[in-house]
C-alpha cells in the first residue's frame, strides 16, 4: 500500500461530510453565523453592534453597518499594537499583508487562530480531500510537495505580532508533520528576497520526488523556469516525473495554462483551482471538468451578497445564500472568525448552480489589473499619473493600462495607451517616474517588480491624437456618461484601441 493510500484515510471522514454542501448548504450557513455572533458577542465590536441580543439575520444587518478596510482600519490598528478583545476574542498575532487602498499603500488584514485553523488551513485540508476524491490513483504523499511562500517581518516594533504574506503566516503556523512532505526548507520559504529565494528552491528541490506544485501562477513559472536553468532539462517532466498536479490561486490561470502545459510537458497533469485570498479561503475547484469553484459554506465565513446595481448606493440591499439568481454579477460580503464584520472584500462572482452553489470570479467592483497578483487599483494610476505629469512637465489626456502576459521566458509588464496633451521630453523617463511612483504607492505592485524578476518595467505607447474619442465614437459611447476603462485585466480594449492607432 501506498503512502498515498495510507494518508488517503485521514481525508474520507471529510469527503463524506463535504456531501452536506449539496444537501443543506444554507443550513451551514446559518450555523456559521450563530457561531461567529456568538464568539465574538463580548468583543469591543460584538458589544457595541448588539451581538448577544442578535438572533436573526435581520437583526444582524440593522445592527452591523458595511464595512470596507477604511472603516475597520482604526480597529485593526488597535490590534496590531496588541490591544485585545477589539473585533475578535483575545489577541491576534498576525496580520496578512495585502495591496492598499486609496489612502494607505498596504491593508493589514487579521488572521486570528480560529481564522488560521477554521478557514485557511479548513480550506487546504479540503483542496487535498477533494483532489484525491477525483484522482484515487494519486500518488500526492509518496514525494514532496514544492509550496512557495512569501516572508514575514516585525509588526510596530512589536514581538508578539508579525505582518506578512498569508503565505508566510501559513507556513510559519503549518503543523510539523506538513514538513515531512513539502519543500523547500522554512528558512528558504520565508526568504525576502525573492531571487535569492528562487535559486535555492531550484537547488534545493533538483534531486528530489516533485509530486505536487502550490503557488500563485506567476510566481511559480518562475522558478519552473529557473530549476529548468540550473538543471539543463528541456521540461519539467523530465525533472521530476512523477509530478501530478498544480494547486494554484491569486490570479486567474488562464493566460498561464498554455505556457505551463509546455514547460510541464505532462500530458497527465492536474490543474486545480483555489480561492484563497488574505481575508479567507472562498472556493475550491471540485470538478476537474469544470472552471466554477464550489463555494465553501462550513468554514467561519458568513457570505452575503449585492447586486452589482445596487453596488455603490448609500444603502445597497444584501441578500444571503438563498436569494441568490444563477449568472448575476455580485459584490461579495463578508463576516469571519479573524473579525471582518461584514468586509466588503472587493471581488464580484456571478453564481452557475445552486446546490451545490457554484461561482466563477467575475473581477473587482473597481477597475483594476490583477493579471499577476500586483492589484493595481484607479487610484494607484490616478496619484501615479499626477506625479509623473508634475515631474516631467506633461499632461495626460486620456489613458488606459493593461497586461501584457508572459511568454515563453516568464517576462511580462503593463502596457500604458497615453494620449498626451503636452508630451513629456522623454516617453522612457516618463515610463520611469510613473513605474517607481507605482511601486511607492502599491506595495504589491512594488514586489512583482522587484529586480525585474516577474514583472518587468511597464512600457507606453504613444496614441494618436483624438484616439480615445475615436474608439467610444465606433462603439456608440461618445459623450454622456460613457468613460474609457481606465485599467483592465484582460487585452480587449487596449488591443481595440492599438489596432485604431497604427
Amino acid at each position: 500500500m501506498t503512502i498515498t493510500k495510507i494518508a488517503g484515510k485521514v481525508f474520507q471522514a471529510r469527503q463524506k461530510a463535504l456531501e452536506r454542501h449539496y444537501t443543506q448548504p444554507e443550513l451551514l450557513q446559518q450555523k456559521v453565523l450563530t457561531k461567529l455572533l456568538q464568539q465574538a458577542k463580548d468583543t469591543e465590536y460584538g458589544i457595541n453592534h448588539h451581538f448577544a441580543a442578535t438572533k436573526s439575520y435581520e437583526d444582524f444587518i440593522r445592527h452591523t453597518p458595511l464595512n470596507t478596510y477604511e472603516e475597520l482600519k482604526a480597529d485593526i490598528d488597535r490590534m496590531r499594537r496588541g490591544e485585545k478583545n477589539v473585533l475578535w476574542p483575545g489577541k491576534v498575532r498576525w496580520f496578512a499583508k495585502s495591496s492598499g487602498t486609496t489612502n494607505d499603500k498596504s491593508k493589514f488584514i487579521p488572521v486570528s487562530k480560529d481564522g488560521l485553523s477554521h478557514i485557511h488551513y479548513a480550506g487546504s485540508f479540503d483542496t487535498v480531500a477533494l483532489y484525491l476524491r477525483n484522482n484515487p490513483n494519486s500518488r500526492l504523499f509518496d514525494g514532496k510537495g514544492l509550496i512557495l511562500g512569501g516572508s514575514h517581518t516585525p509588526n510596530y516594533d512589536n514581538k508578539n505580532s508579525l505582518v506578512g504574506d498569508l503565505s508566510a503566516i501559513l507556513i510559519e503556523n503549518i503543523n510539523p508533520i506538513v514538513n515531512f512532505f513539502r519543500v523547500p526548507t522554512k528558512k528558504t520559504a520565508l526568504l525576502a528576497d525573492f531571487e535569492v529565494k528562487r535559486d535555492k528552491i531550484a537547488h534545493e528541490t533538483l534531486n528530489k520526488n516533485i509530486t505536487n506544485l502550490s503557488g500563485v501562477p506567476s510566481w511559480m513559472l518562475s522558478v519552473l523556469t529557473r530549476a529548468l536553468e540550473i538543471s539543463g532539462k528541456s521540461n519539467i517532466h523530465e525533472l521530476w516525473p512523477n509530478l501530478e498536479v498544480f494547486f494554484h490561486g491569486g490570479v486567474a490561470f488562464t493566460p498561464y495554462r498554455k505556457l505551463y502545459e509546455q514547460i510541464i510537458a505532462n500530458p497527465d497533469m492536474h490543474y486545480m483551482e483555489t480561492y484563497n485570498a488574505s481575508e479567507g479561503f472562498f472556493g475550491l475547484q471540485d470538478d476537474p471538468d469544470n472552471n466554477a469553484l464550489l463555494l465553501m459554506l462550513d468554514y467561519g465565513i458568513f457570505y452575503e451578497f449585492i447586486p452589482m446595481e445596487e453596488f455603490g448606493k448609500d444603502n445597497p440591499t444584501t441578500i444571503t445564500l438563498e436569494d441568490v439568481e444563477i449568472g448575476h454579477n455580485y459584490a461579495m460580503v463578508i463576516s469571519t472568525s479573524c473579525g471582518l464584520w461584514r468586509y466588503v472584500i472587493g471581488d464580484t462572482i456571478a453564481f452557475t448552480s445552486k446546490k451545490p452553489y457554484k461561482f466563477l470570479i467575475t473581477g473587482r467592483t473597481k477597475h483594476f489589473i490583477n493579471a499577476f497578483g500586483e492589484e493595481l487599483i484607479v487610484d494607484n494610476a490616478e496619484k501615479g499619473l499626477e506625479y509623473t505629469c508634475q515631474m516631467t512637465g506633461a499632461e495626460v489626456l486620456e489613458y488606459t493600462a493593461a497586461p501584457i502576459f508572459m511568454d515563453g521566458h516568464a517576462k511580462c509588464r503593463h502596457q500604458w495607451l497615453i494620449e498626451f496633451a503636452q508630451e513629456p521630453d522623454s516617453i522612457e523617463q516618463f515610463a520611469t517616474i510613473l513605474d517607481k511612483k507605482l511601486q511607492e504607492i502599491n506595495s504589491d505592485y512594488e514586489a512583482k517588480r522587484y529586480k525585474d524578476i516577474t514583472l518587468q518595467h511597464l512600457q507606453i505607447v504613444k496614441a494618436n491624437h483624438d484616439l480615445f474619442n475615436r474608439w467610444l465614437k465606433s462603439k456608440g459611447k461618445l459623450g454622456g456618461q460613457h468613460k474609457v476603462p481606465r485599467l483592465s485585466n484582460n487585452r480587449r480594449f487596449i488591443d481595440e484601441l492599438l489596432e485604431m492607432n497604427k
